[in-house]
């Protein structure tokens, strides 16, 4: 039996999928998604491969867009041949803005840099990459990317944008780290994989995948984030179960330990998982069987393992929350991702790379260039959400760049807002006064006030004199320290 990279095992005796693909097989249509952006957020859909999705801010949509310019029932996705939206009349009517130059248009339109039109209760047909406005929130319907790892490539060290999936190694400290991690692949030696949110562990993952020995290499790569389920649907998950072992076990159910024999799993963000479940992980470390839920019969499998987790896990086991034997199983060989911010020289590429990404999913024919400027804001930014988040900010950026440039205006404001000067910074916010000052200007007003009231009651010959108890009371009310005894409106300065 033999299996495709995607894990999913191919019938016996049938051929190979690049022999069946050449026979004239119907090719299965193009899996499609629809990215949302709403203000720096981009959140994306998946697209059934036909039929129609509703689009709105209610809850019961089949895509929910709370965002307050979106109505209730906003519009219609049409995905069945030729693909079409449908505006249902809300408030603010549908824009659709071409992201491509169509051969059939005119000189004049060819020179213009967008083409937007506006479509208020009709039918429209629409490409994939078009960008879609309703009200304040843009949409586009792209090509889903085929999986990480699909290709495969030499087993040198890639250094370039493109080469080995998505792997860019511009930085020394990169480099160094790939090549620890493909010294430790050829063998079932575990691994953890420890970085921050969005450093890429699972692509140094695949790419130890694709280094493990020949027959490993040829196998599935199967990954669960452990972190996505609840404690019950874990354990099925990861172990398997048996017919009738639980409420709704109608037949039983291969784990992925089993479905992964032979080949690789990976657990991402295996400090979440709870502590009965790495009980039940550490016996199928040592023992390399798996024993599915409600079974008596454990089985054997050959896979091995690699995990990854953004929290510090010598701090979790000091703090009992993670037991420490399991974490000497999982921790035969340590890797640290280091952070996007520590890692300058791989921006520029890295920033290439999703420019032609994006504009291949959004079917648009001419990649623009990045200005100097906008990748000089890049380089500056601290990314937070590390190369997850500046995929984000690039394929916003082709959505936004009609022309041939990404410049910093395509960019979010926040970062052309911290790459100001400091003095311009200062001078947009107003100076407020320091809380000693305005204290001290609130207790003079109020022994003004105090005094005048005093001096308009007492008599003429004591004009001007209010004398020391009433502006050592009034003081006092208002935090001050009291005056000297005798001294009236005259001493008082603010």
């Amino acid at each position: 039996m033999t299996s495709d990279r995607s894990g999913r095992h191919a019938p016996a005796g049938a051929p190979p999928a690049g022999e069946r693909a050449a026979a004239g097989a119907p090719r299965p249509p193009a899996a499609r998604e629809l990215t949302v952006f709403t203000g720096d957020a981009v959140v994306v859909h998946a697209l059934p491969p036909g039929g129609s999705v509703s689009i709105g801010r209610a809850d019961d949509n089949d895509i929910c867009i709370n965002h307050a310019s979106v109505s209730r029932r906003h519009a219609v996705l049409h995905l069945d041949p030729p693909l079409r939206i449908e505006d249902l009349g809300g408030t603010n009517p549908i824009a659709v803005r071409a992201s491509r130059a169509d051969a059939a248009c005119t000189p004049t339109d060819a020179g213009r840099t967008e083409n937007v039109r506006e479509v208020s209760r009709q039918v429209v047909e629409i490409a994939p990459g078009d960008c879609i406005t309703l009200g304040s929130v843009m949409i586009v319907v792209r090509l889903a990317e085929a999986p990480a790892g699909a290709a495969s490539g030499g087993r040198g060290l890639p250094s370039a944008p493109g080469e080995d999936g998505e792997v860019v190694l511009r930085d020394p400290a990169m480099r160094a780290l790939y090549e620890q991690a493909y010294l430790a692949a050829p063998g079932l030696i575990s691994v953890l994989l420890l970085g921050e949110t969005g450093t890429g562990k699972e692509v140094l993952a695949r790419a130890i995948h694709r280094r493990s020995s020949p027959a490993r290499a040829r196998g599935p790569f199967l990954g669960l984030n452990c972190a996505a389920l609840s404690e019950s649907l874990l354990e099925s998950e990861l172990f398997g179960h048996e017919k009738g072992a639980f409420t709704g076990a109608l037949q039983a159910k291969p784990g992925l330990f089993e479905a992964a024999d032979g080949g690789t799993v990976f657990l991402d963000e295996v400090g979440e998982l709870p502590r009965s479940t790495q009980v039940k992980l550490l016996r199928v470390l040592e023992e390399r069987q798996v024993l599915r839920v409600g079974g008596r019969v454990p089985r054997d499998i050959d896979v091995r393992f690699l995990s990854a987790t953004h929290r510090d896990l010598e701090a979790e086991v000091a703090r009992g929350a993670f037991r420490q034997d399991l974490y000497f199983r999982l921790n035969g060989v340590t890797l640290t991702i280091p952070p996007l911010r520590e890692r300058i020289a791989d921006i520029a590429p890295l920033v290439q790379l999703f420019v032609a990404k994006a504009c291949k999913a959004f079917e648009r024919r001419h990649v623009p260039a990045v200005s100097a400027e906008a990748l000089s804001l890049l380089e500056r930014h601290p990314w937070p959400g590390n190369i997850r988040e500046l995929r984000n900010v690039i394929e916003r950026a082709v959505m936004l760049c009609p022309g041939d440039t990404l410049l910093p205006a395509h960019l979010p404001d926040k970062m052309r807002n911290s790459a100001a000067p400091a003095w311009r910074r200062r001078s947009a916010r107003p100076t407020a006064r320091p809380r000693a000052s305005r204290s001290r200007s609130t207790a003079t007003r109020a022994i003004r006030r105090g005094c005048s009231r005093r001096c308009a009651s007492a008599p003429s010959t004591r004009s001007g004199s209010c004398g020391g108890t009433t502006t050592a009371g009034t003081a006092r009310s208002a935090g001050r320290a009291t005056p000297p005894p005798g001294r009236g409106c005259s001493s008082i300065t603010s």
